[in-house]
């Protein structure tokens, strides 16, 4: 309690931990790429955070903010105090596999065909594209992506990893609010949030083409909230694959 009292005397916010539930727990499983950690907030992780493939894995996903895969000071704070939340006294025991009981392990061939259609890809001129509206991945007007967002995108990543030869175009897209430039600007933030996500479960930066398209092509109507709401989204094109194949 003192010390409490001592933090918010100098101004220092004191953050409520947030419900277990809005954290993506589900990275570094065995046999996935070792996930690794750098900046000054590094040496103040719990053991389990800073030591584990699970534990970076789950600082990395959350709580890199701006992306840069390095942690600062606060975002290691907050990630000290997510893990907290739920350790409690277990932190060097840590059961990571309670976080994700529902998780199964890939199937034959290292990806997972049924979760693979689940995304609903469709046939373009350039290849199997799926479409993820923004709300699922974004807070409004943010190129941040939600907690959680990133497991959405696992299943694709899987895919990816087992097929290096696939390239792949991000595209992100706006609707008609605001400036060009801004739109621009936003649509491309975006597109490259979804592109450090695959970085971060192991699938090669350089197979990516990140575009941002702003508001210049719509798929519905932006005289509409509805038409609006399919306007903001994110455009994942495998390109050169038949959407068939899944």
């Amino acid at each position: 309690m003192k010390k409490m009292i001592l933090l918010a005397a100098l101004g220092v916010a004191i953050a409520a931990p947030a419900s277990a539930q809005t954290w993506d727990w589900s990275g570094g499983r065995p046999g996935e790429r070792d996930t690794r950690l750098a900046g000054p907030g590094v040496r103040m992780l719990h053991a389990e955070l800073r030591t584990t493939n699970r534990g970076r894995a789950f600082v990395l996903r959350n709580f890199d903010r701006n992306r840069d895969r390095l942690i600062s000071v606060r975002e290691a704070q907050a990630a000290n105090r997510a893990f907290e939340a739920v350790a409690d006294r277990r932190g060097d025991r840590f059961d990571w596999d309670s976080r994700d009981s529902g998780w199964e392990r890939p199937r034959s061939g290292g990806w997972d065909r049924t979760g693979m259609r689940a995304y609903g890809f469709r046939q373009t001129e350039r290849g199997a594209t799926m479409r993820m509206e923004d709300s699922v991945l974004f807070a409004t007007d943010s190129a941040e992506l939600r907690p959680g967002a990133a497991a959405k995108l696992e299943t694709l990543a899987a895919y990816l990893r087992e097929n290096p030869g696939v390239r792949v175009a991000i595209e992100g897209h706006t609707d008609s609010r605001g400036t060009d430039a801004h739109n621009e600007a936003l649509s491309l933030r975006r597109a490259d949030a979804v592109r450090a996500a695959f970085d971060a479960m192991g699938v090669t930066r350089a197979r990516f083409q990140v575009r941002g398209m702003g508001e210049s092509q719509p798929i519905a109507s932006n005289d509409t909230p509805q038409g609006m709401r399919q306007n903001r989204r994110v455009e994942v094109t495998l390109l050169g694959r038949r959407a068939s194949e899944f």
